[in-house]
């Protein structure tokens, strides 16, 4: 299943944050959203999964979701959003029985997410108990148990430090390597972009346009920090973002 986004602008009362958007996500791959603060990734994502609609244009899907999608637009955030009360595995459990998914097909769905995200042996632990890479993986095993068309991720490693990020990016090359998946992520990071994205749309500050969208060919597999071509590719991303950002950063906040 494909999202489009077709003309799609918005205001905020008199606030105008998106303008003349139009921008496809491809089924199998993922698209990283960057930008200045404040110029409307998490809006547009909003957009994409329904949750709000905008002033103007339109917002569809192309193609139906896999058969057995239980969710098929499904989020991840970067506060991971877990019940404090329950386990890992009642979290997991939570959103299948949302659905009306019980019994033993809803025990072999749990099992197999906790296997891909490195989860299995710690099933019966309470989030109090996680770190913060952990509480994601477990999050991300939320996601993935619903089988989304599309994941929806809104900045899901900032609130981690730099090494769980880079583990994490890597556990998320390895799920997509192993069974790609269609994501759309938010993100200021451009390194993550670079690391984790098939392509990058790179909006203005508000009202956030696109700027630009860079493809990058290279398998998500072989990228390395150390790549020059990567570099390269980073290094560019910032020269579109350097002036926005410094403009972004000196404007007054709007309440």
């Amino acid at each position: 299943m494909e999202l489009r986004l077709e003309g799609v602008s918005h205001h905020y009362g008199d606030v105008e944050v998106i303008r003349n958007i139009d921008l496809a996500i491809p089924e199998g791959r993922i698209v990283c959203i960057v930008g200045p603060s404040g110029c409307g990734k998490s809006t547009l994502l909003r957009f994409l999964g329904g949750l709000e609609r905008p002033t103007v244009g339109r917002v569809s899907q192309v193609g139906e979701p896999p058969a057995d999608s239980i969710n098929p637009l499904t989020y991840v955030f970067q506060d991971f959003a877990l019940l404090p009360w329950r386990t890992v595995e009642g979290n997991i459990s939570l959103v299948l029985s949302d659905h009306g998914v019980r019994g033993a097909r809803a025990e072999a769905i749990i099992a197999d997410v906790l296997a891909r995200t490195k989860l299995s042996d710690f099933r019966k632990a309470l989030p109090k108990q996680l770190s913060g890479g952990m509480k994601q993986r477990v999050a991300i095993a939320r996601a993935l148990a619903v089988n989304p068309a599309v994941l929806l991720m809104d900045e899901p490693l900032s609130a981690l430090d730099s090494q769980t990020r880079e583990l994490l990016m890597d556990d998320l090359v390895g799920l997509w390597t192993r069974a790609p998946f269609t994501a759309v992520y938010v993100t200021h990071n451009l390194a993550e972009a670079v690391r984790l994205g098939h392509r990058i749309v790179v909006l203005s500050r508000r009202p956030g346009e696109i700027c630009e969208i860079v493809e990058i060919d290279t398998p998500l597999n072989e990228r390395r920090s150390a790549d020059p071509a990567l570099e390269r590719t980073q290094n560019h991303l910032w020269a579109l973002m350097r002036a926005e950002a410094e403009a972004a950063d000196m404007e007054l906040v709007n309440d």
